[in-house]
């Protein structure tokens, strides 16, 4: 993991009464194809108003302050778009999903086992809408029982058919309820039921709740979300589109300013990317002032100090510290508030180095460090004519705008 913790993370999380603290984990499962999502992209890589479902999924958990620990399972083939879509998030080192998804929640749970957390939760990743009120029941939930699962009460008149389309019988739908995840669990019961499945040769259980049932434990139902969808079908993804983008209405713009003198050195870091040069940056950490400027610009989107405040220079932690981490600090910061970045546009000031030929690789490494395509960051670079220090060639400045778009209910 990430040496820094983005807002909020704790190193303990539930407290039972009786004074014993709990540490709580979040598995995602993200090694599915998703097929009938209707893209060659699997649906968890594909985007909803300019955020990969996944990433949305990984940081509900990942800037959740009960969560202390999050375990990616993925398919082989998807650790490129998955090194993309997640960086800057503090998650454990992805591991490899099974042939089914029963395989891939175990191959998570044993994954944990050396962390030993107490209680686990249990995630899609094709659900990204979950909201952190929703992680928070799932906690209480099962304090007192093995398992707990959020469940919505059915509206429909629920009819069970024969092989033919008969109507058999008409189901009391005041005693059934649809379920979601996260679904909670004790991981040594969860652990101890997946075992036995896999000697009893039993690979057919579609939720860990079902898997629990046959075990023998107690599952209790607490309230979902009916916000809370899984993405399945291309229709999903348009209906996810329209209402996510609807509801992220609150748009603000934030701007950012850094500046470094040249100093010893035969490259300068420009957004996450090194560029070979006579002379260095001077600066406490990496001294990348397009990633430095960046991180301002966000903060200031969310009001949320800047990046002196947030990483003073005066802490030796942060000594050459690469910038990428302060932009990964400020995207977890944006998530938390279950915002989403719109576009970041940068202007560089210098008379050398020649950003021209190191532009795309500036702008992909921006993209990737922040979960975003390509398409919604921008560099620019220009001269200062030969005026100002600059143009002597004493140093490089930056300035950032970043546009952001939040919910309503973000403060």
């Amino acid at each position: 993991m990430v040496s820094h913790q983005p807002p909020g993370r704790l190193n303990t999380s539930f407290q039972r009464q009786e004074g014993h603290t709990l540490s709580v984990a979040a598995i995602v499962v993200a090694a599915g194809r998703g097929l009938r999502a209707g893209a060659e992209t699997p649906k968890q890589y594909r985007t909803v108003a300019g955020e990969p479902v996944i990433r949305a999924s990984l940081a509900l958990f990942a800037t959740h302050g009960e969560i202390d620990l999050v375990q990616p399972v993925i398919h082989d083939d998807d650790r490129d778009l998955f090194a993309a879509a997640t960086a800057g998030l503090d998650l454990l080192p992805p591991v490899l999903g099974g042939a089914t998804r029963q395989g891939s929640v175990r191959a998570g749970i044993e994954a944990l086992a050396p962390h030993a957390p107490d209680i686990v939760l249990i995630h899609d990743a094709a659900r990204p809408f979950a909201s952190p009120a929703l992680v928070s029941r799932a906690i209480s939930a099962v304090a007192d029982t093995p398992a707990a699962v959020p469940g919505l009460a059915v509206s429909d008149t629920v009819k069970r058919v024969d092989a033919n389309g008969r109507v058999m019988e008409t189901l009391d739908r005041a005693m059934l309820r649809t379920v979601q995840t996260p679904q909670a669990f004790r991981l040594a019961a969860l652990q101890d039921a997946h075992r036995r499945a896999l000697a009893a040769g039993r690979e057919d259980f579609t939720d860990d709740a079902a898997l629990m049932e046959w075990f023998g434990a107690a599952v209790a139902i607490f309230p979902g979300e009916s916000s809370n969808v899984k993405l399945t079908t291309p229709d999903d993804f348009l209906r996810a589109e329209r209402e996510r983008m609807a509801d992220l209405g609150d748009v603000r713009i934030g701007t950012g300013y850094d500046v470094h003198a040249f100093g010893d050195g035969d490259h300068v870091m420009l957004g996450g990317v090194r560029i070979p040069h006579t002379h260095g940056l001077s600066g406490h950490s990496d001294a990348d002032i397009v990633l430095h400027a960046a991180v301002d610009a966000i903060l200031g989107a969310l009001a949320d100090g800047d990046i002196g405040q947030h990483f003073p220079p005066s802490d030796p932690q942060w000594r050459g510290a690469a910038s990428e981490l302060f932009l990964g600090d400020a995207m977890n910061r944006l998530h938390a508030h279950r915002g989403v970045l719109a576009h970041l546009d940068a202007t560089v000031i210098c008379e050398t180095p020649k950003i021209g030929p190191h532009r795309a690789a500036i702008r992909q490494r921006i993209a990737e460090i922040c979960g975003i395509d390509i398409g919604r960051v921008a560099v620019k670079a220009t001269t200062s004519e030969r005026l100002g220090f600059p143009g002597r060639g004493e140093g490089m400045l930056a300035m950032v705008t970043a546009t952001v778009r939040l919910p309503w209910s973000a403060p």
